[in-house]
């Protein structure tokens, strides 16, 4: 395995992890000690060389489909995907329902909708942005503003945006 690719696959890997809300820690805990931190870390660096066998255990412990953690595999072939949406649901839970109520609504819609409870990211796409964008009477530009000064959306959430608007 070339090295760049190792580490594309670490990326995905990594991508992943986080989009579950897991440090490598976070990991080793929920596996059991099945995946060693150090392992794990080792593979998202593209220190380390992942065998297949060991890439379908990992994708099956992370509930994805095994070409997900494929490089090349995001869809229409982009070199680098824009950075997901994530709400921080705990920050969220400390804004004022008389601000956030619509938000608060609409993420447990989702979470209904997905069985998804872990309570404390949620991962929205740009559609929900925009929908979001329409219930505040906002251009989905000025609600990223306003949810990342509450400090429901990371910043990074900006580079979503600017790339869906482009």
């Amino acid at each position: 395995m070339s090295s760049e690719y190792a580490k594309q696959l670490g990326a995905k890997l990594r991508a992943i992890r986080t989009q579950q809300g897991l440090s490598l820690h976070g990991v080793e805990e929920k596996s059991q000690g099945r995946w060693k931190a150090v392992v794990v870390g080792s593979y998202e660096r593209g220190d380390r060389a992942v065998t297949v066998q060991r890439l379908a255990e990992l994708a099956d412990f992370y509930g994805v489909p095994v070409q997900e953690l494929l490089p090349g595999s995001t869809p229409g072939g982009a070199a680098e995907p824009p950075p997901k949406l994530v709400l921080d649901l705990e920050r969220l839970a400390h804004v004022p329902s008389e601000k956030a109520g619509p938000l608060q609504r609409y993420a447990a819609t989702i979470q209904s909708q997905r069985g998804d409870y872990n309570g404390k990211v949620l991962s929205i796409r740009q559609d929900d942005l925009r929908t979001l964008a329409v219930i505040y009477d906002q251009s989905p530009s000025v609600l990223t503003e306003q949810l990342i000064s509450w400090g429901v959306l990371g910043a990074d959430a900006r580079r979503a945006v600017q790339h869906e608007e482009a």
